[in-house]
């Protein structure tokens, strides 16, 4: 890590307070992952993993609601489970949450579990796909393109479902949701993330939604308004000036915070009261 700035210590040492006072375990319950904690095997991890990070789309209470549904109705080995097509359709008949159906959330089960037996493991294509393109983002896409042909998964179509529940990394949206998967996957298993993947930790990208590009904004880490992958890579450029080997450890304690805190974009006292980024935030400073 180069020398910092006098702002950038400020800003370091606000981030690193906020980590260190976040409870942690207490806010995994109220997180998606914490489904993927319940299981043991790695291949169950995996796809719940996944499966929770896609549908993870609106409500706090609502994804955890579905996902406990979902949990219920996969069983104790999810990954046993997905080999059996019919059956995965048969029992997650009915399931839905905001566009997705049981059905989009069945092939992408099936053709997950299939690339699993083809790879051995999503991680395993994965990381071949990363040391031969040297790009997280085509990894990624790559991944993506397997599952999505393996569970034909359409990409447009008459309903938003399937193509919203799995995107295209190349497009120029954040896709929050597949870089926190990764997250899950890469980062050392520390009671959030789960470290499945061989894979640099210094290569994610931050997951971006509304609540981190606020916070980033306020920060000055970019001036984008959108959470658009350009805008993704700024704060994590950003993140890796306080710590180049793992910029996205902070991105947990953070996005709970920005939920709790309801980030505003201007100067609110009420809303800001207790703010652990107010001290440098550029609306107090």
């Amino acid at each position: 890590m180069s020398s910092l700035s006098t702002r950038e210590a400020r800003i370091k040492a606000a981030l690193d307070s906020i980590r260190s006072s976040c409870d942690t375990l207490a806010r995994r319950k109220a997180d998606p992952v914490d489904f993927a904690h319940a299981y043991e095997n790695a291949s169950d991890r995996e796809l719940v993993a996944l499966v929770a990070a896609c549908v993870a789309f609106g409500n706090v209470k609502a994804i955890h609601a579905k996902m406990a549904d979902l949990a219920e109705r996969l069983g104790p080995n999810p990954a046993r489970f997905a080999e059996c097509p019919s059956e995965v359709r048969a029992r997650l008949r009915g399931w839905r949450h905001r566009v997705f159906r049981g059905q989009d959330v069945a092939a992408l089960l099936v053709g997950a579990r299939r690339v699993q037996r083809a790879h051995g493991s999503l991680g395993a294509l994965f990381e071949a796909e990363f040391e031969r393109t040297g790009s997280l983002r085509e990894a990624l896409a790559s991944l993506c393109d397997a599952i999505r042909r393996a569970g034909r998964l359409r990409r447009g179509g008459a309903r938003r479902g399937p193509s919203h529940l799995l995107p295209d990394p190349r497009g120029p949206s954040s896709s929050k949701r597949l870089l926190l998967f990764l997250r899950w996957m890469i980062r050392a298993a520390d009671g959030v993330d789960l470290g499945l993947w061989h894979v640099d930790p210094a290569a994610l990208v931050v997951p971006l939604d509304v609540h981190i590009r606020k916070l980033s904004f306020n920060l000055g880490f970019t001036q984008r308004k959108a959470p658009s992958w350009r805008a993704a890579e700024e704060i994590t450029r950003a993140l890796s000036r306080f710590d180049a080997s793992d910029p996205t450890k902070y991105d947990f304690s953070l996005c709970h915070m920005g939920m709790l805190q309801r980030c505003p974009s201007r100067r609110d006292p009420a809303r800001c009261r207790g703010c652990g980024i107010k001290r440098v935030c550029i609306h107090w400073e």
